[in-house]
């Protein structure tokens, strides 16, 4: 029986090892996201604005697109062409479907590439190929750089270094996002 224990408590182990780098590309991609985004609508109306929906410096919806590229492409490692397809497949379709659902369900819109610079190839104002060619480029810069990095980080910390590093970013996020949509809810 003690044998069972230990399996199960090496797997729990390794699941938590394996989370904690998803967690740092969580955050890294509502930041990147934000940065990307402030930096845009900088060249796009010549001045900043703040973006997204939640207090501190980040999307979601980047957040999310960066550990979806993670975990579908990761093992496409060898063939950079099909990380950038997937990458804008990907996150193409992640902002479709979100733009689409907000707008359709809770009636939201949060961006409109109707009103864009460089909209060209745009598909009901929720994405464009611009985007899309930015998600892909993007995909590679996160499986190529970012990840590496954040993966030789969690070697050469300690392992609660490593733990404060990825969970407090990400609870901050995570935080952020509740704190968010609640204010979003109650005060419309």
């Amino acid at each position: 029986m003690k044998i069972k224990g230990a399996e199960i408590e090496e797997k729990d182990k390794k699941l938590f090892h394996d989370l904690l780098p998803i967690l740092l590309v969580f955050s890294f991609g509502g930041v990147f996201g934000f940065i990307y985004e402030e930096l845009f609508y900088l060249v796009d109306l010549g001045y900043l604005v703040k973006r997204g929906t939640t207090f501190g410096p980040w999307i979601p919806i980047y957040g999310f697109g960066a550990v979806l590229i993670i975990l579908c492409t990761k093992h496409l490692r060898k063939n950079p062409v099909t990380v950038f397809g997937m990458s804008m497949i990907l996150c193409g379709c992640i902002e479709f479907l979100t733009g689409f659902v907000l707008f359709h369900v809770l009636r939201i819109r949060l961006w409109d590439y109707n009103n864009e610079i460089l909209n060209w190839g745009n598909v009901g104002g929720y994405v464009c190929a611009r985007s899309v060619i930015f998600f892909g480029m993007s995909g590679l810069f996160l499986l190529y750089i970012v990840y590496p990095i954040i993966l030789k980080m969690q070697e050469k910390f300690s392992e609660k270094t490593f733990i404060y590093v990825s969970i407090i970013p990400a609870g901050l996020f995570g935080m952020d996002i509740v704190l968010s949509l609640l204010r979003n809810f109650f005060m419309g």
